[in-house]
């Protein structure tokens, strides 16, 4: 009976305890960095895991600067790609301006392994720079373990 009783009193906690769930990137190609900031922001506090199981270019790379690295994994089907940040706004007529405080915003996010990365591939250029699965990846952030795959 004790039991019953204890358990009709935990239910109503547990139905508005807040849901944990994993983030998995699958096919993301970015978009505007402050949007992602705010986004891995609140991953960040929420203490999710985040799984990179695909595409992760762009902006959404600076989830290795906001996220813990300990609460982020790649499967063998992660790849990231970095660039230089550029201007989005109509007045460019669609051409793609690079952005200096832009570029040396997102690198400011970055890991000091990410980092060295990026300086022994050339730096951030206008062109993806893709960092696929495997020992460069894992370099930089570790493998999820296999029940992620």
């Amino acid at each position: 009976m004790r039991i019953l009783v204890l358990l009709a009193c935990l239910l109503p906690m547990l139905a508005s305890a807040p849901a944990r769930a994993d983030l998995r990137i699958t096919r993301d190609h970015g978009g505007y960095v402050e949007e992602y900031k705010a986004k891995y922001e609140r991953i960040r506090k929420s203490g999710e895991r985040v799984i990179i199981d695909g595409i992760c270019n762009s902006a959404c790379t600076l989830v290795f600067g906001i996220v813990p690295l300990n609460k982020i994994c790649v499967t063998p089907r992660a790849s990231v790609g970095f660039h230089q940040a550029y201007y989005d706004k109509s007045y460019t007529f669609g051409i793609k301006v690079t952005s200096a405080e832009g570029t040396s915003d997102l690198m400011s996010y970055y890991t000091p392994p990410i980092k060295a990365w990026i300086a022994r591939n050339g730096g951030l250029t206008p062109q993806m720079k893709k960092l696929k699965n495997g020992v460069d990846l894992w370099k930089v952030v570790d493998p999820c373990p296999e029940e992620f795959f």
